[in-house]
């Protein structure tokens, strides 16, 4: 594959950080890479691939001869850079919502659409995280047999909010243990010990925009617009690692058998599923892995066309830098 010269926008945070670590773990071909910030993190060295390199605040002039790049700093910085980056020559793969819902911008998961990366014109967007490990484990399974309706309910790390809201669930945690009152800053309320069924902001029909996020992007991603989806989701107090319980009617009854014989089979799946010896998916489980881990899979008691699937994975990883990077390498394949 020939080597690209790639760009790394927001690189400091917790996903721009994973980008590196992938790109290094995958030996993704690179000729150069430019790490990119904001003001707050210029001068900044960091190790990649045992060379120090500096990092340069993000500018209208830093993508001058950029061939791919990565964005993961936000909304607003993606609709200040990205079709700037897009207009000098750069293909743009955003980890934020700001193009998600664009008709004109591909939203893609490799091994659900692949085919949709080469409709881009000059960016791609990159879905939620709850999204794609959601959409991962059910295409399998509704290119066979057509999925109708979904509920999902999602149990979501506090990694998703970023840095601060790790160090505030550590914080709560110990001040709990000590006796002493948590405070809370990142959330509304305390983290620690506690659940919150609020992730973003809740809109005008009840939902939160996280819960909307999962009901458009599924529909986006599997070219399904008339799929029936409900989503109600619920930050934990988990470090890594998102799990979601999703209740699944597909156009004709399905048997665990046969869902679990699609699933041992489909790429980017890791099935774990032997629940009367103890044997599921669980967050630490998925925590630094690629593939998104099934299990529970049992009839729905309430539908005889349902099936329920436990899923979980690495929300930083394939729910963000992971999927980026493969779409990135799908572009190298295909020069």
């Amino acid at each position: 594959m020939m080597a690209k010269r790639v760009a790394i926008v927001g690189v400091t945070g917790l996903v721009g950080q994973q980008f590196v670590k992938v790109l290094e773990e995958r030996c993704f071909p690179y000729s150069s890479l430019k790490l990119l910030a904001s003001d707050r993190s210029t001068g900044r060295k960091l190790n990649v691939n045992d060379r120090e390199l500096e990092v340069e605040e993000t500018s209208d002039s830093s993508f001058q001869d950029i061939e791919i790049a990565l964005f993961s700093a936000g909304s607003d910085i993606s609709e200040k850079f990205a079709r700037i980056a897009a207009r000098a020559g750069a293909v743009v793969i955003d980890n934020s919502a700001a193009f998600r819902m664009d008709p004109d911008v591909p939203l893609v998961v490799p091994e659900v659409n692949l085919e949709d990366v080469y409709q881009h014109k000059g960016i791609i967007a990159n879905p939620n995280c709850s999204t794609i490990q959601m959409v991962v484990a059910l295409n399998p399974l509704h290119k066979l047999n057509r999925i109708t309706r979904l509920t999902v309910s999602t149990y979501q790390a506090v990694s998703g909010t970023g840095t601060a809201a790790i160090d505030e669930l550590a914080q709560q945690s110990s001040m709990v243990q000590q006796g002493r009152e948590p405070v809370a800053a990142v959330y509304p309320y305390q983290i620690a010990f506690n659940l919150l069924p609020e992730i973003d902001v809740f809109l005008d029909n009840g939902y939160t925009k996280e819960e909307w996020k999962m009901v458009q992007e599924t529909q986006k991603i599997m070219h399904a617009p008339d799929m029936a989806i409900s989503a109600t989701c619920v930050r934990v107090p988990v470090f890594v690692g998102h799990s979601e319980t999703v209740q699944v009617e597909f156009e004709r009854p399905m048997s665990v058998e046969e869902a679990r014989e699609i699933l041992a089979q489909a790429p980017g799946i890791k099935l774990v599923d032997d629940p009367p010896n103890r044997i599921y998916p669980y967050p630490v489980m998925a925590a630094g892995r690629d593939e998104v881990f099934i299990g529970r899979i049992r009839k729905d008691a309430s539908h005889p066309n349902g099936l329920v699937l436990w899923i979980v994975s690495d929300n930083l990883r394939k729910g963000a830098a992971l999927n980026a990077v493969q779409i990135a390498e799908e572009l190298v394949r295909a020069g």
